[in-house]
């Protein structure tokens, strides 16, 4: 799906959290998150405003007290604060919408972000590192929370490897038949 023309501009957001992550059925402790990984890997190949998701309550570095706290949110329905104002996206055509991928949905702050963002008439594209579950629910999650944007086909990129080489590839491809490339 072609980005739409507002004003051509294409805005970048993610969410992502460091520390303790699962790893190849273990765990493994990461300075930087997958999801930002990625995120670094889009924005280098694509012109556009990057805005980074934080908690205003930030997640843990630990992995069973995030995992607990994202059973309580998504049972909750619960939309928990963003640290900073949201940028006016009022002039994007496109917002690529990074995040990982939790008991097989984007966080609950990703519905904070796309429900108090101005996301009509903007085609937003997903992207998400994962575990086991690839996009997981990701497309009826954002389509459920009826934005009024227009959803794109996502990208997801296995946790574990979006580190390696072979993961550029899969972002090329993607950016190319969204019209990004």
């Amino acid at each position: 799906m072609p980005p739409t023309d507002r004003d051509g501009r294409v805005l970048l957001a993610y969410f992502s959290r460091s520390g303790e992550n699962y790893w190849n059925g273990g765990r493994r402790s990461l300075d930087t998150g997958n999801t930002e990984v990625l995120a670094g890997l889009i924005a280098a190949r694509v012109e556009c405003d990057v805005f980074r998701i934080e908690a205003a309550d930030p997640y843990s570095d630990r992995y069973d007290d995030t995992v607990a706290r994202n059973v309580r949110e998504q049972g909750d329905d619960a939309r928990p604060a963003i640290a900073s104002d949201l940028p006016d996206l009022s002039g994007y055509g496109t917002v690529l919408l990074g995040s990982p991928i939790w008991n097989v949905q984007p966080p609950m702050i990703m519905a904070t972000f796309a429900e108090a963002a101005t996301l009509t008439g903007a085609t937003v594209l997903p992207f998400v590192t994962y575990a086991v579950s690839g996009l997981g629910s990701t497309e009826s999650f954002y389509r459920d929370l009826r934005t009024g944007a227009r959803l794109g086909d996502g990208l997801a990129v296995r946790g574990e490897e979006v580190r390696d080489g072979g993961t550029g590839s899969d972002v090329d491809r993607w950016l190319s038949a969204a019209g990004l490339a």
